[in-house]
């Protein structure tokens, strides 16, 4: 009976690592980029690898490297690092609801793997999902991340100075590639970037806060505004 178990358990396991492959391998180019802007950032090899370790959160550890480039605090960082984030409460509280009853240990152990990428993937996949399918999941996916972020430092540590430098162009680039498709589908995001950039501007021209806060502010700013205006229209709507 005992063995049984155990095979199924390593059938999951098998199965989530099959389903991850298509995520491992789209994360290759993202964290050796990443690899390679924060060894442009001055990040040590090991400090490359630890934020993916501690993190694992493309977009946050993107953003956490322009805050640093920028000088910005260790608390500004932690909490815009949180703002982007918030989402996860949300993938975290869909997916409980499609995942087999298991110990609380091992759901608490496998929602750190959780991200936009295997969330997707878990979401879809028929029927209930069990913890060995998680596991592997996120197993290949996180290894991938680590793994990539550390090869894109050593590639950077081997370039020529003045590509290293230019380097950092390229964390703009990042931004405006992950932005500009999102505004071609909706105009939320379009109004939601343009009125970020808007209180960006005017708090960094007036000095009125340092520039980590002042991109939490106009982040928190800008959503709530935002919302608060669809709000409004699909009231108007109803009416």
């Amino acid at each position: 009976m005992a063995t049984t178990a155990f095979l199924r358990k390593q059938t999951h396991f098998s199965e989530g690592i099959t389903a991850g492959l298509s995520i491992a391998i789209g994360y290759m180019p993202v964290a050796i980029t990443f690899g390679l802007l924060a060894s442009d950032t001055g990040l040590t090899l090991s400090e490359t690898v630890l934020m993916s370790i501690f993190v694992f959160a493309g977009a946050a550890q993107y953003i956490s490297l322009s805050l640093i480039a920028a000088g910005t605090g260790v608390f500004e960082i932690i909490f815009t690092t949180f703002i982007v984030n918030i989402r996860h409460f949300l993938m975290s509280a869909s997916l409980n609801e499609k995942v087999e009853e298991d110990s609380l240990w091992k759901k608490a152990l496998y929602s750190f793997g959780i991200t936009d990428e295997t969330f997707s993937v878990a979401s879809v996949k028929e029927g209930h999902v069990s913890a060995g399918y998680m596991f592997g999941l996120i197993f290949i996916s996180y290894s991938s991340w680590v793994v990539f972020s550390g090869v894109g430092h050593l590639i950077g540590e081997s370039l020529p100075e003045t590509l290293q430098e230019s380097m950092s162009v390229a964390l703009y680039a990042m931004f405006i590639g992950l932005l500009v498709p999102s505004m071609k589908k909706q105009r939320k995001v379009v109004l939601l970037a343009s009125a970020a950039a808007v209180i960006h501007s005017f708090i960094y021209l007036t000095g009125l806060m340092s520039t980590g806060w002042a991109i939490v502010v106009s982040t928190l700013l800008s959503a709530v505004l935002i919302e608060l205006i669809y709000s409004k229209e699909e009231r108007q709507n109803d009416q």
